[in-house]
């Protein structure tokens, strides 16, 4: 009883504190918790006219349906590729740019290069998409003129299954690896600077101060965010890869969330395809706890 009163003196004392949560709680309940209840959808043969309740219960039709689908297996290959992929090339790329950039001796070219390197993220998803295709058309596109000045024959680079999964990354790493690295240079912020003074005096190189000062002092940060990321694993963007998809590399393009929109909105296969996201988010659920309690066990750094 007395826990209870405590409990609630210590609320009232800090209710400014709480009333300047509420508006970020109610949003989070609102938009993340409360459509939870529509998850049943995956489990019914969902009729608008009849609502979720009174739509037929089928269990896990929908599920098996999907992995007997002669597209399951190649889906599922390319959304896991893809996000391997992105996560092992794309994940370092702005620790190294922060800890590149917190090194130069001239503040005003470091001021460029950010500038330079942020740009891209505020260019958004779609018309990046379109600066990439034109960049790489056969007939008007800069690379194949570029190549063509050295004798090369044009290329369809859209068209090539080969090189779809490159483009897809290496565009997505340039657009985002300058606004990656803000979160970076902030933990770069709190190194004590007589660290590396005492560092100097002892006759280390700079590279040695980046590994021994800087690195240790962002890898907290890195280690959170590298577990966030394997929690949206197979969670990748829908609108780049869909509007770099076409027919010539449907085959390696199509990921969990294209196929999801298409049967889902296209076809109006609204139970199907929340029973494929319903499995897409419960394998990312599962790979944020198992990565959290690896990263828990291993070093000091966890989500909880």
């Amino acid at each position: 009883m007395k826990n209870s009163r405590s409990r609630l003196a210590r609320v009232l004392e800090n209710r400014d504190l709480y009333l300047f949560c509420l508006p970020g709680i109610l949003i989070t309940l609102i938009f993340h918790y409360w459509p939870l209840y529509g998850v049943q959808i995956a489990f019914r043969n969902y009729s608008v006219r009849r609502g979720i309740w009174d739509s037929a219960w089928v269990g896990l039709d929908h599920f098996i349906r999907f992995f007997n689908s002669p597209n399951a297996a190649n889906i599922i290959w390319n959304t896991f590729i893809l996000s391997i992929y992105s996560l092992l090339a794309g994940f370092p790329i702005p620790i190294i740019l922060a800890l590149l950039l917190n090194s130069l001796r001239f503040k005003k070219y470091r001021k460029i290069i950010q500038t330079v390197t942020y740009a891209p993220n505020f260019i958004s998803v779609v018309v990046m998409c379109s600066m990439v295709i034109l960049f790489l058309s056969p007939r008007v596109g800069m690379i194949n003129k570029i190549i063509g000045f050295f004798g090369i024959p044009s290329v369809n680079f859209m068209a090539e299954r080969g090189m779809w999964r490159h483009i897809y990354i290496w565009s997505g790493i340039w657009q985002s690896m300058g606004w990656s690295s803000v979160v970076y240079f902030a933990a770069l912020s709190g190194v004590n600077p007589e660290f590396h003074e005492a560092a100097i005096v002892d006759g280390a190189t700079k590279f040695q101060r980046i590994i021994h000062i800087d690195f240790p002092h962002i890898l907290p940060v890195a280690v959170m965010l590298l577990i966030l990321s394997f929690g949206s694993m197979l969670s990748i963007g829908f609108e780049k890869a869909f509007a770099l998809q076409n027919p010539l590399n449907v085959n390696v393009s199509e990921i969990i969330s294209t196929y999801v929109y298409k049967v889902g909105i296209l076809q109006s296969s609204m139970s199907y395809s929340t029973a494929i996201g319903l499995f897409n988010s419960v394998v990312n659920a599962i790979l944020l706890i198992t990565v959290n309690t690896i990263s828990r066990k291993l070093s000091d750094h966890a989500l909880w």
